[in-house]
Order: C-alpha cells, then sequence, then structure tokens
C-alpha cells in the first residue's frame, strides 16, 4: 500500500523529510502546510503535491500519515489532533519541552491507538546501525563504556537560541537518545558540566555551548557525552562502544572517502558541514521504517517514550550542570 503523506512544516528538517518520502516507493507526499505559503507552494511543487492548510489535511482522505516539522511549541498540539483524526503520525523531536506535556500528550496517543514514532534519525544511520548490530552478535562482547562525541560546525541564529530549549533538550538529546540505543540498559545518573566557551552571547540568552555528560546505569555501564556547538573543522559525529572482549567504533564520515599522499603529507577531503548531508541516508531509512510500521500495523519505533526518555535525560542534565552534583533518574517504564 502507498501511503499519502501531508507535510506540515516546509522549512529546513520539513525538506529533508519531503525527499525522504520523494524517494520512498511505498510513499507520496499529497500535500504540504506551512504558515509561509511561498515555502509551502515551493516545496509542494517540487513533489507534485498540493498547499493545503492544517484544517484541510485532517479532512483529507487520501492523507494516511502527517510528518510534524513545525515548531517544537506546536508538536504536542498537532500530535492529539491528528491522533483523533486516525492518522498516523512521525513527529520531530522533541513531542514538547515540558516532560508533564509530553506525558499528557501521549496519554492522548495511547487512548486513541494511533500510530507515533518519534524522529531519533541517528538510530537509523547504517554506520550506527552497523556498531548496534555488532553488538548484538556479541563481537565486543558486554558493552560496558559509550563515548559520543556530537559537535556542529557553528552555533545556531539567536532567535533559535531562545527557543530551542537549551543545548540539553535541543542538541545532547540525540545522543541521549543514541546513549539509549547502544549501552542497552536505561541511565540512572546523570552528570553533566556545562560551560559558554564559543559565544558570550549564547550565555546571557541563558544557554551553554559546551558541555559534557556521563551517564549510569544500574549496572555500572557508563557512557560519556562530548557536545559543542563549535568545530572548525566540519560536523563530528563519532561514537565508540568498549565491551568485554573488544571495542567498535564509527568514524566520521566525508562526502567522499579518499586519502591523498604528496610530499605535503596525509590528507582527507573535509567532513560533513551539517545534519543535512551528514545523515541523509539516516533520514531515509528512517521514513522507511516508519512506512513499514504502518503497512503491517506494527509499533514504530523510536517511540513516543523514547522522547519521553530522552527529554526526562535532558532536565537531569540541566539540573547537574546548574547545581554542580550527580542526579538521579527514576525509571519510568
Amino acid at each position: 500500500m502507498t501511503i499519502g503523506f501531508a507535510l506540515l512544516g516546509a522549512g529546513r528538517i520539513g525538506k529533508v523529510h519531503a525527499k525522504a518520502v520523494g524517494s520512498n516507493p511505498q510513499a507520496r507526499l499529497v500535500a504540504v502546510a506551512d504558515a509561509f505559503e511561498k515555502a509551502a507552494s515551493d516545496l509542494a511543487g517540487a513533489y507534485g503535491a498540493e498547499v493545503r492548510s492544517i484544517d484541510e489535511v485532517e479532512k483529507s482522505p487520501d492523507v494516511d500519515a502527517v510528518v510534524i516539522c513545525t515548531p517544537t511549541d506546536t508538536h504536542a498540539d498537532l500530535i492529539e489532533r491528528f491522533a483523533r483524526a486516525g492518522k498516523a503520525i512521525f513527529c520531530e523531536k522533541p513531542i514538547d519541552l515540558d516532560v508533564k506535556r509530553v506525558k499528557d500528550c501521549l496519554a492522548v496517543v495511547k487512548k486513541t491507538g494511533a500510530t507515533l514514532m518519534v524522529g531519533f534519525n541517528r538510530r537509523f544511520d547504517p554506520h550506527f546501525m552497523a556498531v548496534r548490530k555488532a553488538i548484538d552478535d556479541g563481537a565486543i562482547g558486554k558493552v560496558e563504556m559509550v563515548t559520543i562525541t556530537s559537535r556542529d560546525p557553528g552555533p545556531p541564529p539567536y532567535d533559535y537560541i531562545t527557543r530551542s530549549g537549551g543545548i540539553f533538550r535541543d542538541m545532547t538529546i540525540h545522543d541521549f537518545d543514541m546513549a539509549r540505543f547502544l549501552l542497552g540498559e536505561e541511565p540512572v545518573s546523570v552528570s553533566a558540566h556545562a560551560s559558554v566557551l564559543v559565544d558570550k552571547k549564547i550565555g546571557e540568552l541563558g544557554d551553554f555551548d559546551s558541555v559534557s555528560i556521563i551517564l549510569s546505569t544500574a549496572s555500572g555501564k557508563q557512557c560519556v557525552i562530548s557536545n559543542s556547538r563549535r568545530a572548525t573543522y566540519g560536523y563530528d559525529q563519532r561514537i565508540e562502544v568498549h565491551g568485554s572482549k573488544g571495542m567498535i567504533a564509527a568514524e566520521n564520515q566525508r562526502p567522499v572517502s579518499i586519502e591523498i599522499a604528496n610530499g605535503q603529507g596525509y590528507t582527507r577531503p573535509p567532513l560533513h558541514d551539517f545534519f543535512m548531508t551528514r545523515y541523509l541516508e539516516a533520514y531515509a531509512n528512517e521514513i522507511a521504517s516508519f512506512v513499514a510500521a504502518v503497512n503491517s500495523r506494527a509499533k514504530p519505533s523510536p517511540t513516543g517514550h523514547d522522547g519521553l526518555v530522552a527529554l526526562t535525560l535532558a532536565d537531569a542534565a540541566l539540573k547537574s550542570a546548574n547545581q554542580g552534583k550527580t542526579v538521579r533518574v527514576e525509571p519510568l517504564g
């Protein structure tokens, strides 16, 4: 069955998801909704879709699923609205910046029996998936320590900083999800340290730009996360998992994987310049997984619960950084 999609939000991430939907043979982009008419019409025109309002999308019989790429403060309301309308829902992270609001939203999803998948795209990166498979295959024995490095080429605009929820809820939240994905156990404590080393204005706006976090599980497994809003050499995305029998790592990726050796030494091309190119294949795999779940009526993953746990860890990290102490995390079931 071909799934009819409506894209809600035609901004940067909306364009990425439009491409993923448009390239999937079992999906068709039929509608685009955005507050900015030109953005909606340009994107809709590129994929042979129609521009429709949110109200029209809700009532459209040819729309089986929606992809929510609107501002964060609209996510929970839209999830509830389309859950009640009987549409399958893919929503970019986070569901909301408030844990209670997320819980209330997920209660509506449960009551309506709606299909909801949360956009933690890194689980679908081929390299990270290969790491997870190697762990499952026992290649490195029992997981003991995970190291995640995630650094952006440069900080986002100031207006984004003010509405993002802060670095832990906006940036590190991906790494919290990846930590859970690789550890195989839930973190029970968070110790975070945060500084403003890149841009003083970010600190004046109430956020950090350089953070380090240690997560620990009940059995003693550890994950160390390193984040920075600045990496002069490109989009730095690496993971390493150490186990009882060995280690596995996923290195940085480049648009072209070559190495040149000459009189000046060994050189390689620069890294990807941001997430839109680095994780292009991950976004396609993510939508493919969602389509498969909708078609088979299976529960997609990552779930709304995964989004809730990641947000809870982000809140704990912020509390830890502000109070200068380790924070315990209660299990969410």
